[in-house]
C-alpha cells in the first residue's frame, strides 16, 4: 500500500526553440512548462488506471489494505476502492503523521497505518483514505496516462507538507524545514525571486500564458500556480482538499489543449505524473532526530529507463538537475540533493522522431462537489501559511496586530483577496525601484498599506 494524499506534478514539453536559446547546441527540449498540484498521489488518482487504461502503470489490485488496529494484527481491515468522490476532510501531512502513516509501530515502512492515523482525524475519514478515484471520475489523467509517459516511481524529498516540497523542487534542499513556513531564509531561491532583476518575470496565468503560448513567446521555463483559495466565480484548482479535484483537472486540460494548440507543441509532447512516498530520500533536519536513510520500496519504473546511477532516485530536486542538463547550464548543482537525483533527460532521446498523433482535446470533467464554493469558511493551516507570506510582501507583517488577530479573523475570500492585492503591490514596488536605478540584486522592503503612510526601501 503506497501513501495517498500527496502531489502531482505534471511537466510539459516542446521542441521549438525559443530565441533566447538560438545559439546553444540543438537539444530536443526547448520549453518546459511546470504545474503542480497537491495533495493527492499516485494510487488515490491514477491506482485503478492499471485494469481499465494501461496495465504497464503500477496501480492498485483490489487487494491492497491496512488494519484498523494495527495492535490487532488479526482485526479487520479496511481495502483499497475505487468509489472515491468530494473529499472534505483531510488526513494528516505533517512529518510526524507521515512518519506513523508509513511506518506504523514496524521499524520498517509497511505503510500500514493510514487507517489507524485517518481515525485520529476522523472515523468517518478511515475508509475515505482508503479510497481512489475510477478512472472516469479523473478523465483527464486517465486520458493523459494512456497516451503519455507515467513514472511508477518517483519520491518526495521531505515527508511532510506542501512547501518544503515545493522549495525543493527547485533549489534542491529545504534548510531543514520539514513543515510549511511563514518566512523563508534569504538564501532561498524563493527571496532570490523578489530582487528587482526579476520583477518583470511574473505574469498573471489568466491573462498571459494563453496569448504567449498561442505566439509561441513562452520562456524556456514557465511555472504555472493553481489557485489556493475557493471562491464562488474562481474556486481552487490546486487539488488540496477539501478542494474538488474536477477543478484541478480542467487546469490540466486548459493548459495542455492551451500548448498543444500552439506553434511551441508542433511536433513533440511528453506528460508525466510522479508521486511523492516518504522512501528514497535522507532526512536532512536539524530540528528533527529521525535522520536515517530510509529503505526503498519495491516499485520499479516501468515506462522509463533506470536512473543513471544505480543508488540514486527519482525525487523533487530531479528537477533542477534535468533541467541543468536539458538546457546544458554551466553553473554547479544547487546542492548535493540534486546532484544525487536521478535525471530524465534521456527519455527524451528514446524515440527516433518525435510524435504527431497525440490528442488535441482532452475530455470534458463533471463537477465532483455538488455545491458552490464555501468562501466563508475558515482557513486551512496552509492558506493561513499563504496569508503570511503574502504579509511580508505586503509589510503587514512588521505590525503588532500582525498574524495573531488579523489571520485567524480572517475567511476564505478575504485571505484570498488578501494574497492576490500582495503580489502585484510588491511587483508594482520593484519595478519603480528599478526605474530609479537601485541595484538589480537588491529587495524592495515593504512597509505596510494598513497604517496611515506607506512606504518602501531597498534592501540586498
Amino acid at each position: 500500500m503506497r501513501s495517498l494524499f500527496f502531489n502531482f506534478l505534471i511537466i510539459f514539453f516542446s521542441n521549438v526553440l525559443p530565441q533566447s536559446l538560438q545559439q546553444q547546441p540543438p537539444h530536443p527540449i526547448k520549453t518546459i512548462v511546470v504545474l503542480v498540484l497537491e495533495n493527492r498521489s499516485f494510487d488515490h488518482m491514477l491506482g485503478w488506471t492499471k485494469n481499465s487504461i494501461n496495465p504497464t502503470i503500477d496501480g492498485l489490485n483490489g487487494k491492497e489494505c491496512n488494519l484498523i488496529s494495527t495492535t490487532d494484527p488479526s482485526g479487520p481491515k479496511i481495502y483499497v476502492s475505487d468509489d472515491s468522490e468530494y473529499i472534505d476532510l483531510n488526513s494528516g501531512h505533517t512529518f510526524e503523521d507521515i512518519h506513523k502513516q508509513v511506518f506504523g509501530s514496524d521499524p520498517y515502512p509497511s505503510m500500514s497505518d493510514f487507517v489507524e492515523q485517518a481515525s485520529t482525524v476522523s472515523k468517518n475519514l478511515s475508509e475515505t483514505v482508503m479510497k481512489g478515484f475510477h478512472p472516469e471520475k479523473v478523465p483527464v489523467f486517465s486520458r493523459l496516462a494512456n497516451e503519455f509517459t507515467v513514472f511508477n516511481r518517483w519520491f518526495s524529498s521531505v515527508p511532510g507538507t506542501t512547501q518544503p516540497n515545493w522549495i525543493f523542487l527547485f533549489s534542491a534542499t529545504s534548510q531543514g524545514s520539514t513543515s510549511n513556513v511563514k518566512r523563508f531564509p534569504a538564501a532561498y531561491l524563493c527571496w532570490n525571486l523578489c530582487k528587482l532583476k526579476y520583477a518583470f518575470k511574473f505574469k498573471r496565468y489568466e491573462s498571459k500564458f494563453e496569448r504567449d503560448a498561442k505566439c509561441g513567446k513562452l520562456p524556456s521555463l514557465t511555472v504555472i500556480e493553481p489557485r489556493y483559495f475557493d471562491v464562488m466565480g474562481q474556486p481552487a484548482n490546486d487539488d488540496h482538499l477539501s478542494h474538488d479535484v474536477a477543478q484541478g483537472q480542467r487546469l490540466v486540460k486548459e493548459v495542455y489543449e492551451t500548448l498543444r494548440g500552439g506553434p511551441a507543441v508542433e511536433r513533440d509532447f511528453c506528460w508525466w505524473s510522479r508521486t511523492t512516498s516518504t522512501t528514497g530520500f535522507t532526512i536532512m533536519s536539524r530540528r528533527l532526530t529521525w535522520e536515517s536513510r530510509i529503505q526503498t520500496g519495491t516499485w520499479g519504473p516501468r515506462l522509463i529507463n533506470r536512473p543513471p546511477s544505480p543508488n540514486s532516485e527519482y525525487e523533487h530536486s530531479s528537477i533542477p538537475a534535468t533541467i541543468k542538463k536539458v538546457f546544458n547550464l554551466s553553473s554547479h548543482f544547487l546542492t548535493h540533493r540534486d546532484s544525487w537525483a536521478g535525471t530524465f533527460e534521456h527519455v527524451f532521446s528514446e524515440l527516433t522522431s518525435p510524435r504527431t498523433n497525440f490528442p488535441e482535446v482532452l475530455p470534458d470533467v463533471a463537477h465532483l462537489r455538488k455545491e458552490e464554493a464555501n468562501e466563508n469558511r475558515g482557513l486551512s493551516e496552509f492558506q493561513d501559511e499563504l496569508v503570511q507570506l503574502a504579509a511580508v510582501l505586503k509589510g503587514d507583517h512588521y505590525l503588532s496586530s500582525f498574524p495573531n488577530e488579523m489571520v485567524k479573523k480572517m475567511k476564505v475570500r478575504e485571505a484570498n483577496e488578501y494574497v492576490k492585492g500582495a503580489v502585484p503591490r510588491f511587483i508594482r514596488a520593484s519595478k519603480e525601484a528599478k526605474k530609479l536605478g537601485a541595484d538589480p540584486s537588491a529587495i524592495v522592503d515593504m512597509r505596510s498599506s494598513l497604517t496611515t503612510q506607506t512606504s518602501s526601501s531597498v534592501h540586498k
